[in-house]
């Protein structure tokens, strides 16, 4: 400070000085003209030696306010660092966060954030508001504009209270009352597990399945003459429907294993035993088919060993009866064993209180909107029951029975279709009662929150690992250009972004060309998981991609087409219709729509399609083969040609096809010929018997006596998919 006062009363004085000398000179000119200012000298050089800002009063005043000015700034500079460093504001950042949301952080313009990252090693022009910055471009962001770094694993919201909605505790025993047992039918393929329910029924449930086999899961009230009442669950025996044979166990009390006495222990037989011990479900074991002359009912007996199923006459606890569904034989025994079962295992539940089931089945009608297939479980369920189930709720506006009539209330183990969700729950998802609409809309919202956090974890997760990839990535790019001159490191750059161009837009046409997107349409919800399901086995992606678009319940709509057309892909319906209206636009729009009745004809058109996507296979057909007896060489010009003496052994020898020189069973040349004489006189096909000589466009092979020569077409052959279903 003090310098700074030195130097400002340097230049006063000498502005001083200079004023003074320009009036000394005018001065002593005017001594010259007149004498009376001779004086003037002794007064001028006094004054010279006084203070300036003595003599000049403006000029102290203003010194005198610097003064006051530079000691403020100087305090002022020494208080500096410590406000700054009070005054930082600190930013909250977590990782992957991207441009905007760091701008937004900082309370800046995303132009900020942009100049920050100017003469790094980012690249700028690639930068959107939405792409994700590496913890080290945040720091360096945060560090520019002066500000302080907070980070935070993720942005969270404020923790939100469980809104969930639980079973109740389990009641009283003294108040539990008798219910009648949810039976479930399981069992291989054409059994004939829906032919026995038809039995005890007394209808034709098997008549009206397409192709005679059960796609769905059918839940039927069933009353025997003795009084008592059993509900049964068909279950689908066909190898795809894995996923609802699991679930019609699991909400049963008993099985009846139905097994075939002419086919004995199948796989789907083995995939019902193992459903039912994972649910810890007795077994009833029902021989069907007895009526047939090659039936062995032992044969399956012994079978049934090997998977731990020990039936009554070997020493086990698994009740056997030999029926035949068809004819109706004993098929009262197969009940009273079943009821029996029942009453040794004191089946009770509370009839009161909110209600609890489980959603077996799940469809779109035309008229009711969506409507579920339930059996309750507990309590007793009237029209006008708010409900949720799933990520979806209902309030009951009408329940009906299996074959359709309407009913006022369902008691415990009854089946009972349900009218008034809001949404189509899910096959398997629990029922729970609730006591209002405001109740219901918040136990959906808690569980779709839920839904979302989970997703944003596994997000995370991926944002996490790819950030650690560019970051590799980014290292051994700087390690490989370290060393290079900026113009080197700029030539490299650019080659590589335009190989990388040309790779890219060659990999989109080859993805275009083996991609098959699909979108699936099923009658029930069950069926559509089902056929999920069988495309999760796929693996042949390195043949052709199978990219599922879509799925859902319901017959094929405008927007399906649409979706289909967008994609370039297929609509699959299964158990559904496309109105004409739908047939004539995706005609019109170029979109393939294929229905199907039967789950396994689907699944083959669907191999069928992959296979058409597929490059076709060359393959080889022989014409001919000759050995070869002699080898000589014609000299033709300057040029020495070998050729070969040979008979043909099979079939015949074209100078048009090609040709393959085979060498211990290896072929070591494939090509044309350049010359095929039968003596001295040129031919075109040499049959067989016949001895000729050939020689090949290519020079450098030496014939060898023993080696042969194949004649060959080449056709093209429709390839085929790998993916093998499982049946």
């Amino acid at each position: 400070m003090n310098q700074k006062i030195l130097k400002l009363e340097n230049l006063i004085r000498f502005h001083t000085v200079l004023r003074q000398l320009h009036s000394l000179g005018q001065r002593r000119m005017l001594a010259q003209w007149s004498p009376v200012f001779s004086s003037a000298y002794p007064v001028w050089t006094a004054q010279l030696c006084i203070r300036p800002w003595q003599t000049d009063p403006l000029v102290g005043v203003a010194l005198s306010q610097y003064r006051l000015l530079v000691t403020k700034k100087g305090e002022k500079a020494q208080r500096s660092p410590l406000s700054s460093s009070k005054s930082k504001k600190e930013v909250e950042v977590w990782i992957g966060m991207t441009v905007e949301e760091l701008a937004r952080a900082m309370e800046k313009d995303i132009d900020c954030v942009y100049e920050a990252l100017m003469n790094t090693a980012i690249d700028i022009d690639s930068l959107e508001a939405h792409s994700h910055l590496d913890d080290v471009w945040i720091k360096k962001v945060i560090k520019k504009t002066g500000m302080k770094l907070k980070w935070s694993q993720l942005k969270q919201d404020k923790v939100r209270e469980n809104k969930d909605a639980v079973r109740r505790p389990q009641a009283d025993p003294a108040l539990l009352t008798p219910r009648s047992p949810v039976v479930t039918v399981m069992g291989h393929v054409d059994h004939g597990k829906t032919t026995l329910l038809d039995k005890l029924r007394k209808t034709q449930v098997a008549a009206m399945e397409a192709g005679g086999i059960t796609q769905h899961i059918g839940a039927f009230l069933v009353s025997m003459p003795s009084g008592e009442k059993i509900t049964f669950l068909d279950t689908p025996g066909h190898a795809a429907f894995s996923a609802m044979r699991a679930r019609g166990a699991q909400v049963t009390d008993i099985v009846i294993l139905v097994v075939a006495a002419d086919d004995g222990v199948m796989k789907q037989t083995v995939e019902s035993i193992k459903h039912a011990k994972d649910a810890q479900v007795p077994i009833v074991l029902a021989i069907n088919k007895c009526d047939k002359t090659e039936a062995d009912p032992e044969k399956v007996k012994k079978e049934l060993l090997a998977h731990d199923v020990v039936c009554e006459d070997y020493g086990g606890d698994v009740q056997a009866v030999h029926i035949s569904a068809l004819t109706g034989d004993n098929l009262m025994a197969l009940a009273e064993a079943t009821i029996a079962l029942a009453e040794m295992l004191e089946l009770k539940a509370d009839p009161n209180g909110p209600v609890e089931g489980t959603v077996i089945e799940s469809f779109t009608d035309k008229g009711r909107g969506p409507v579920t297939t339930a059996v309750i479980q507990r309590g007793t369920l009237r029209k006008g029951s708010i409900l949720v189930a799933g990520k979806s709720w209902a309030k009951v506006r009408l329940m009906f029975d299996e074959n359709g009539k309407p009913i006022h209330e369902a008691c415990p183990s009854m089946p009972v279709g349900i009218v008034g969700w809001r949404d189509l729950p899910s096959a398997g998802d629990e029922i729970l009662e609730v006591e209002s609409e405001p109740r219901a809309r918040e136990v959906v919202d808690w569980r779709k929150y839920e839904q979302e956090q989970e997703k944003n974890k596994e997000d995370l997760k991926i944002i996490e690992e790819k950030r650690k990839e560019h970051q590799e990535a980014h290292r051994k790019a700087r390690e490989k250009y370290g060393t290079l001159h900026w113009k080197e490191r700029s030539f490299l750059k650019y080659q590589e972004k335009k190989e990388q161009k040309l790779l890219r837009t060659k990999e989109k046409e080859e993805r275009d060309s083996n991609v098959l997107p699909i979108i699936i349409k099923g009658d029930v919800d069950g069926s559509v998981e089902a056929i999920v399901n069988i495309m999760d086995t796929y693996d042949a992606s390195h043949e052709c991609e199978l990219e599922l678009v879509h799925f859902g319940v319901g017959d094929v709509s405008e927007n399906d087409v649409n979706l289909a057309e967008t994609f370039h892909g297929v609509i699959y319906g299964f158990n559904v219709n496309a109105g004409s209206v739908i047939q004539k636009s995706a005609t019109k729009k170029g979109v393939k729509i294929k229905l199907h009745k039967i789950i396994y004809r689907l699944i083959e058109d669907l191999q069928e399609e992959l296979s058409s996507r597929l490059p076709c296979i060359v393959e080889e057909h022989p014409i001919g083969e000759a050995s070869i007896l002699a080898t000589f060489s014609v000299t033709e010009g300057k040029k020495k040609i070998p050729v070969a003496g040979c008979r043909v052994q099979k079939g015949q020898l074209e100078k048009q096809r090609k040709f393959k020189l085979i060498r211990n069973g290896h072929v070591i040349w494939k090509g044309s010929l350049t010359s095929l004489k039968h003596h001295k006189d040129d031919m075109s096909v040499i049959k067989t018997g016949m001895d000729c000589g050939l020689s090949l466009d290519e020079e450098k092979i030496e014939f060898k006596v023993g080696d042969e020569i194949v004649c060959y077409e080449e056709k093209e052959v429709p390839a085929k998919t790998s993916w093998n279903p499982g049946f």
